[in-house]
């Protein structure tokens, strides 16, 4: 049974040091309950036509739907790409405890 009430969601960036900006500021402001870090990856795509390879840091965000436009919009203005990643993707299941606390952290 989705669970489309919590949400996972990812973006990359070019340095640690903003990774932590994105996920410090994220949470001071009760946009998400938990932001990890995970890097460096490297990042192969396709940007402007041609083959490109990045070392980025990807931040996991757990979120609720309720609390995501205003997650969105934060990533997008303390983002330095002009086309950052944000990929949102629905909880299916979970500890009702933990979607609870997720839940109660990401109240305005």
């Amino acid at each position: 049974m989705p669970d489309a009430q919590h949400l996972a969601v990812t973006t990359t960036t070019d340095s640690a040091d903003l990774a932590r900006h994105l996920a410090t500021t994220a949470i001071a402001r009760r946009l998400a309950a938990c932001a990890q870090i995970d890097g460096p990856v490297t990042s192969v795509y396709r940007w402007r036509g041609r083959v490109e390879t990045a070392t980025e840091w990807r931040v996991l965000y757990k979120t609720t739907a309720a609390r995501y436009p205003e997650l969105e919009a934060h990533l997008r203005a303390e983002h330095g790409y002009d086309t950052p990643e944000i990929i949102a993707t629905p909880v299916t299941a979970g500890s009702a405890e933990y979607l609870r606390w997720l839940t109660e952290e990401t109240g305005a």
